[in-house]
């Protein structure tokens, strides 16, 4: 943890303090604080999961606000992604998530504790445009074909063909691969196992990458260690389509599969949920079903009177 002089417990009463000497309304104080706090316990998570991000906020509840105020762009990013989905927010209704954290930023550059406001890089919402929760799957395939990298490209499918966390994949061992099988045994959160499937195209090209390797991480970083998070989320950042994150490739993979299976159950065992209501955030009903149904079963549609 950072010393006690750059954590947002120490900057966020100060920060809410200076607000109330320039007579902002108590609602807003009030409301700053709910979002300054929640981003403070999203990054003390950060910090105790090595980057990888929360699944959604139930699980931040019981952390502290020890972390140090640093932040990047690409972090604010994902943090307002957990809410907007989780929450079902409208950008607009983002804006104070938004404000909230811009004006804080801005404090601690006035009291030279950051150098600069990582705001300015986040993407603002768009209040006008169709949100993007996920890619489908035409989209996906897109982002992984334009990738010149052979093995960043293979990471990205096998997030997507498994819906690992991207610390199950940084964990993943070729001696977890049972290519006859087709599956992959993984270590979730809290050292829990499970299995999950593969595709054999995928499964192709991970056995090529491996070039006869049959122990080891599967996914390399410096010096052969094992990939980390934060190399993963590099990557993201620098050729996925804005507002695309890991997160998002395993949202993506949860809706195909749901969408096509129709069994939550089973969606919820892969992604390694505990609870089933965690799932039901990745779940969307594609227009074209929607469609499909209101114009066979609801009567006015079908002709009826």
């Amino acid at each position: 943890m950072a010393p006690p002089k750059r954590t947002f417990q120490i900057w966020i009463p100060r920060y809410l303090s200076s607000i109330e000497t320039k007579n902002y309304s108590e609602n807003t104080i009030e409301a700053y604080g709910r979002v300054l706090r929640l981003f403070a316990r999203y990054k003390t998570y950060l910090a105790e999961h090595d980057g990888d991000t929360p699944e959604n906020t139930g699980v931040l509840a019981n952390l502290g606000m020890g972390a140090d105020v640093d932040a990047d762009a690409y972090e604010i990013s994902d943090f307002f992604t957990m809410i907007r989905n989780e929450r079902h927010l409208k950008p607009a209704s983002l804006h104070q998530y938004d404000s909230a954290l811009s004006s804080f930023y801005r404090h601690l550059i006035a009291q030279n504790v950051v150098d600069a406001n990582p705001m300015s890089r986040v993407e603002r919402p768009k209040i006008k445009d169709r949100e993007l929760k996920y890619l489908r799957h035409k989209e996906v395939m897109a982002f992984i074909a334009s990738l010149t990298n052979p093995r960043d490209a293979l990471l990205i499918r096998t997030i997507y063909a498994t819906g690992m966390r991207v610390s199950e994949l940084c964990g993943l061992r070729a001696e977890h691969i049972s290519f006859e099988e087709q599956t992959i045994r993984v270590r979730g959160k809290g050292g829990k196992i499970r299995i999950v499937f593969c595709d054999p195209d995928t499964l192709s090209m991970i056995r090529q990458h491996l070039d006869g390797r049959a122990e080891g991480p599967v996914f390399l970083g410096n010096r052969g260690h094992a990939i980390s998070p934060r190399t993963v989320q590099h990557i993201f950042h620098l050729y996925a389509p804005p507002g695309i994150t890991p997160h998002k490739i395993r949202h993506s993979y949860a809706s195909e599969l749901y969408k096509r299976s129709h069994n939550l159950r089973v969606v919820q065992e892969n992604l390694g949920h505990n609870s089933i209501q965690t799932t039901e955030i990745y779940i969307h009903t594609d227009l074209d079903e929607r469609r499909k149904a209101y114009q066979e079963y609801f009567p006015l549609a079908a002709g009826g009177e």
